[in-house]
């Protein structure tokens, strides 16, 4: 079996609504959730002239290899309505492969470890609730590390 973190979030519409679908949808397609974080209300980063985002950490078992998991997580934003138009721009949903296991993968489709989650409180906020121990494979810091040296200073509130 293989460990996957993922990171769900979005801004438009229901946006509680479309994380619990995510989930679900999560669990029925692609692997067994074994943690899930809070919820987070969390500014827009990058584009900002949008509302505020609701992000989610999520720690699956699945049997499936990378590329797949990517292309059945690219499959569930599809079925929520995610249609991808601009960078950092608003979306229903988005559902992100921050860690797989402990490999490093750089295919031209999928950066793991995620390349900026370091840099980005939204992501090890929801993180540090669930693997605030876990060691990112290139950087060689815990979680717990990275979210306290983070200079991204946009609140991740807990709801």
């Amino acid at each position: 079996m293989n460990t996957a973190i993922l990171l769900i979030g979005g801004n438009l519409g229901d946006r509680t609504g479309n994380l619990r679908k995510a989930a679900e949808l999560i669990a029925e397609n692609a692997g067994r959730i074994e943690k899930i974080s809070s919820l987070y209300q969390t500014a827009p980063w990058g584009s900002v002239d949008q509302p505020d985002y609701l992000n989610q950490g999520i720690q699956i078992s699945t049997d499936m290899h990378t590329l797949t998991l990517l292309h059945t997580l690219l499959e569930i934003e599809r079925k929520i309505g995610r249609i991808r138009q601009e960078k950092w721009g608003s979306r229903v949903i988005d559902v992100d492969m921050i860690f797989f296991n402990d490999e490093v993968i750089s295919l031209p489709e999928l950066r793991i470890p995620h390349p900026r989650m370091q840099l980005r409180q939204f992501v090890l906020v929801p993180l540090m609730e669930i693997i605030p121990d876990f060691v990112h494979p290139v950087l060689h810091k815990t979680v717990r590390e990275l979210q306290a040296s983070c200079e991204d200073h946009l609140p991740a509130i807990k709801i």
